[in-house]
């Protein structure tokens, strides 16, 4: 009879450990790729918070699935501008996707470009965007028609000026060759300045040679660059921070997941997108100091010399709307939402790019 007794609570206890666990479990093999390497915020908080949090989650959940997880930073699986084809294509599940390497799939994403002068709060323009693309379908379907699920964006701090000698009012920028490219050269246009192509990784050898006399970057790209060492003269013309990418999720491995696991992905992927702002905010600030106190020679833009600045600029949010149009996307929509919802968040910018 003991021998019954004992059997059958083994029995008993193993039916309740059976009940308790997933009845089929479903592992998931995710490959994770980015171009950058981790060192850059965006994806050391993919690696660090974002799939960490999301596997302790659906543990806690006790969910259906589990991610077995491949890790391909840096540019080792994927190069810079190629994530959201590898998502599409099915080589990787999760990528960060620069959209402002990657324009002609994302050209809605990238309005922040066309119309500066907005925000420096990044946590700001990350908020507007996503409201605009919740506005406009058109600008969401980018993601889900290249099998994307869109989990957080990100951002860029906003751009400052950095140049060999002081700049103290808008004619000193006069004939001065300025490294700015792709859609930040149209940033300089007007002030007499030259725009010149280059890169984080040639603005110090560029400004050291004479090729330029500056760059317009912003804050956590030009520390790691070392600008100042060769441009100590920081005008803080503040720009705007930049909409810059997202953290996504292949589409076709979402869509098969169960729905806790939905759940768990795109809560985590909302507290990336908090987190991302928070980190860079605070970083951008620790880093301006810190090239404060190594010399750099910081002057602020008033708010009348921003206003100058900005209405000498040629208006190139207007054709960028237009000739979205003319191709069929919903370019003077995206362009009007995002100003709308910008003033409504709260900015307060020295020009309003949806009119003449």
């Amino acid at each position: 009879m003991t021998a019954i007794k004992t059997l059958s609570g083994v029995v008993g206890a193993g039916l309740l450990l059976a009940l308790a666990q997933p009845a089929t479990a479903q592992t998931v093999k995710m490959t994770a790729v980015a171009g950058h390497p981790v060192i850059f915020p965006w994806v050391k908080l993919a690696d660090e918070f974002f799939i960490p949090e999301v596997d302790k989650r659906l543990a806690a959940a006790n969910s259906k699935a589990k991610f077995e997880w491949t890790r391909a930073w840096g540019g080792t699986a994927v190069k810079l501008g190629s994530e959201s084809g590898a998502i599409k294509d099915g080589i990787a599940e999760l990528a960060f996707v620069s959209t402002i390497f990657e324009a002609p799939k994302f050209p809605l994403q990238n309005v922040s470009y066309v119309a500066p002068f907005m925000t420096d709060d990044v946590a700001m323009m990350s908020k507007v965007i996503k409201g605009v693309q919740a506005k406009v379908p058109a600008m969401a379907q980018a993601w889900t028609k290249n099998n994307m699920i869109f989990l957080g964006g990100t951002g860029l701090d906003t751009y400052h000026l950095f140049t060999k000698g002081p700049i103290n009012k808008l004619e000193d920028l006069n004939g001065k060759k300025i490294n700015a490219p792709g859609p930040s050269a149209n940033w300089v246009k007007g002030t007499g300045a030259v725009a010149v192509a280059g890169t984080l990784q040639t603005y110090y050898n560029d400004i050291q040679t004479g090729v330029t006399e500056g760059a317009l970057t912003f804050i956590t790209g030009a520390f790691p660059a070392k600008i100042i060492e060769v441009a100590p003269h920081i005008t803080k013309v503040n720009y705007g921070a930049q909409f810059a990418g997202a953290l996504v999720m292949s589409k076709r491995v979402y869509d098969k997941l169960p729905a806790d696991a939905k759940k768990i992905v795109m809560e985590v992927g909302a507290e990336y997108d908090t987190k991302f702002a928070q980190l860079l905010t605070a970083t951008s600030a620790s880093l301006m100091q810190k090239m404060i106190d190594s010399g750099a020679k910081p002057r602020e833009l008033s708010a009348e010399e921003r206003k100058q600045w900005a209405a000498v600029l040629p208006n190139v949010a207007l054709p960028w709307a237009k000739d979205l149009d003319a191709k069929g996307l919903p370019g003077t929509v995206v362009l009007n939402e995002f100003v709308g919802q910008m003033r409504a968040a709260g900015a307060k910018f020295p020009r309003d790019w949806s009119k003449e």
